[in-house]
């Protein structure tokens, strides 16, 4: 099933295993309580080959019906989460030891990627707690430009991890609950290797149908507990296919508290490594169930506060892709929003930057059927935009729909505002007489 509870308490370290990315019985089926977003619930490996051939098929729609068009995939729906949440867990505890050994070098509170920590007292620390002898831990930083610096930073560190190796032969580092050494995971069995060798096959088949068919891969975000794996394997496959240009784009929620970190390392990661970063930025769609599960289980909620400070993310991380745009020209960003004062901003920023419509380096998406106050007339002056078109059967379709709706309870005064703007347009295409042309 998708989610047995935690491990036995005979696997070493399992009852000190971060409280987040346990599987948790109540929260097995995940589609209970998400409001704006599609769910998938692992049935087994003949449906995830199921759900790869629909993808394949949205990817031809897709390229048959536009130019320059994008599908969006779930990685959920290509694989076991509960694979998920364990890979997630390794990557949370491998970051937060890296955070708390900066700590200990006297860099608490600074922004992720100023954290350098020297090699050599990196190397005595990782020693005194017996984690690994100095020469043990001499050749992990002999590759190519790992401290070579004489200092270690995040994605350095990172790069440690490589979602290639096999995981269970990773290190003891310590418990953060006990400070005792215990495996980043209790082993990962045979099974759970070849889950996660397929869950990758199966994105590079998406990946190069997409590439083949001239279509971009949007890699949606998911749960909290799940998207720190599912961030890491769009990376792999952005270093893959985002030579030449961006196929693959990766999704940041910008309700969470560590949004703003995710990109900027990410952006970072692509500087070095030379490839395009494609990006989507979306507000986020699981608030309620993040909460309630976070408050469930006893960790801390990821999620900002308030409203206003998810909108002060969102700006905060827009702006800074939109200045790597500009200085770049090889990142992108799909701006996801029903926000009119997000589109205006972005529409500010870019006047400001000099980022012409015509790069195409900055696109904007809205759902069907909602705003189109907004996106029509980016259409027209235009801007790539793009309409979310959710499809499947109806009956599965219309709790995701009907969702939307009670989502969007404003909806009814701009709904009569989308009515008179719409009537507008047409009164003015009759007028022009132009009622029939596509609108460019």
């Amino acid at each position: 099933g998708l989610c047995d509870p935690s491990p036995s308490s005979s696997t070493p370290g399992a009852d000190q295993r971060e409280k987040q990315y346990r599987a948790h019985r109540g929260f097995g089926d995940r589609r209970g309580g998400v409001i704006s977003a599609r769910t998938y619930f692992y049935a087994d490996e003949a449906k995830c080959d199921h759900h790869m051939e629909t993808f394949l098929r949205c990817i031809d729609a897709s390229s048959g019906s536009s130019v320059d068009g994008f599908a969006a995939i779930k990685l959920t729906a290509l694989g076991r989460p509960q694979f998920l949440l364990q890979f997630s867990e390794v990557l949370v505890k491998w970051r937060r030891f890296f955070h708390q050994m900066a700590a200990e070098q006297g860099q608490a509170g600074q922004a992720a990627l100023e954290m350098k920590l020297e090699v050599e007292k990196l190397q005595d620390a990782l020693a005194n707690l017996g984690i690994a002898t100095k020469a043990e831990s001499q050749h992990w930083f002999t590759g190519e430009n790992l401290g070579v610096s004489g200092t270690v930073d995040l994605l350095d560190w990172n790069s440690l991890i490589d979602s290639r190796t096999k995981l269970s032969k990773l290190l003891l580092i310590p418990s953060m609950q006990t400070g005792q050494l215990e495996p980043l995971l209790s082993r990962f069995t045979e099974e759970e290797d070849l889950q996660m060798k397929r869950m990758l096959q199966r994105m590079d088949v998406l990946a190069k149908r997409a590439m083949e068919k001239g279509v971009r891969l949007m890699v949606d975000a998911e749960q909290s507990y799940f998207q720190p794996a599912i961030s890491r394997l769009t990376l792999e496959m952005q270093r893959r296919f985002n030579r030449d240009r961006a196929i693959i784009f990766n999704t940041y929620q910008c309700y969470l508290k560590e949004a703003y970190d995710n990109v900027t390392v990410d952006v970072e990661l692509s500087r070095r490594e030379g490839w395009h970063f494609g990006t989507k930025l979306v507000r986020g769609a699981y608030m309620e169930q993040e909460r309630e599960r976070a408050a469930q289980i006893g960790y801390e909620d990821p999620i900002n506060s308030t409203y206003e400070k998810t909108n002060k993310m969102y700006h905060r991380c827009l702006d800074y892709i939109l200045e790597e745009i500009k200085h770049s020209q090889k990142a992108n960003v799909m701006v996801a929003s029903h926000n009119e004062d997000t589109v205006k901003f972005t529409l500010r920023r870019m006047m400001e930057l000099g980022i012409h419509p015509s790069e195409k380096k900055v696109y904007f998406g809205q759902l069907l059927g909602m705003c189109d106050q907004i996106t029509f007339p980016l259409g027209q002056a235009g801007f790539p935009v793009y309409k979310y078109v959710p499809y499947g059967p109806v009956n599965e379709v219309l709790p995701y729909l009907s969702r939307r709706a009670q989502e969007n309870r404003g909806f009814v005064q701009r709904a009569n505002r989308e009515r008179d703007l719409l009537w507008r347009e047409v009164k003015r295409r009759l007028l022009t007489g132009s009622l029939f042309s596509p609108s460019h």
